[in-house]
């Protein structure tokens, strides 16, 4: 190359050969790797997503759309806005089924909170046979509900082992539990808590394993009780803990169903009849559809609400470990 050519190819930037140089095949390589990697995560996602539209989306606009009509299961269909849910409040059984939901949602979540908490508590990384406990608190949740609450029907009813066990030992026979107004909700949320109680145990258990057992330890060296330690490392320590399980379970509880339609059908009166059974009622027997799906959204709103609320709180008294 002679000096003048030099001279003028110096002062050019370095264009890249016809395959590119080694910083624009990185580039391509790396977004080849990202919409790979995009591709495959849209296939893996699309069953789910799939079924949350067909059986979940679909499903809740329609019955946005149903609320808004008169709507039998025979017979022609007519838009009438929003009487269906003028037609709920006005409803004393509607009513009844708020409150009947309510009594339930404020007895059920602390006892199954506290059972579950103060069981995980109990089994402890110490206790012998924690996996039993383990498995034998679970067990409830994996039985089918019918059969549960089949069995402790047998027990609430006159004559049965409550019953007998009472006059045996106290010489005075139980209630007739299921038969009264004033007895059938408690002894629904007994066997819910029963049924239930599981789910959390294993989730506060786990929790509780995670707590640092070197903070516990200096506490205890310190001078700190145990219920200084509990309310001051353990339980900040599973808050993250706390707020899931309480949101599910809140959530669960304001659709409880087939606790009260097997042990009480709702009775007696309408003393247990939920929001849910309100739904079945008017949709499967009454074939009203337009009112189930108002009473379905309804209690759409509710449960939306609270979690929107407990999330928005969450902030307050939750502490992630960053």
């Amino acid at each position: 190359m002679t000096t003048t050519a030099y001279r003028e190819t110096a002062g050019r930037p370095a264009t890249a050969g016809p395959r590119g140089g080694p910083a624009t095949r990185s580039v391509t390589r790396s977004v080849t790797r990202s919409v790979t990697r995009t591709r495959s995560a849209w296939v893996f996602l699309g069953p789910s997503l799939l079924g949350l539209a067909i059986f979940t989306v679909f499903p809740t606009a329609m019955a946005l759309g149903m609320s808004l009509f008169d709507w039998p299961v025979f017979g022609d269909r007519t838009f009438i806005g929003l009487q269906n849910y003028q037609h709920l409040f006005d409803d004393a059984v509607f009513q009844h089924a708020i409150l009947n939901t309510c009594l339930f949602v404020v007895l059920y979540l602390p006892l199954n909170l506290l059972v579950s908490m103060g069981l995980a508590i109990w089994v402890s990384p110490r206790i012998r046979g924690r996996g039993f406990y383990r498995v034998l608190f679970f067990i409830p949740v994996m039985t089918p509900m019918v059969a549960n609450a089949m069995v402790w029907r047998l027990l609430f009813q006159p004559g049965g082992l409550l019953d007998s066990a009472s006059q045996s030992v106290f010489g005075v026979p139980t209630p007739n539990f299921l038969a009264s107004s004033g007895w059938a909700m408690p002894a629904v949320v007994v066997m819910s808590v029963w049924q239930g109680f599981g789910y959390n145990f294993l989730i506060f258990s786990a929790a509780l394993d995670q707590v640092p057992q070197a903070q516990l330890e200096a506490a205890d060296i310190d001078g700190a009780s145990p219920l200084q330690r509990f309310f001051h490392i353990t339980l900040p320590t599973i808050t993250p803990s706390i707020f899931f399980a309480t949101t599910m379970t809140l959530i669960s509880s304001f659709q409880v169903f087939s606790q009260p339609y097997i042990l009480t059908q709702g009775g007696p009166g309408d003393s247990t009849e939920t929001l849910v059974m309100y739904v079945y009622n008017h949709g499967w027997q009454f074939l009203d559809m337009g009112i189930a799906a108002a009473a379905g959204w309804v209690l759409f709103v509710i449960i939306m609400g609270i979690t929107a609320v407990q999330f928005a709180g969450q902030r307050k008294w939750v502490g992630y470990e960053v």
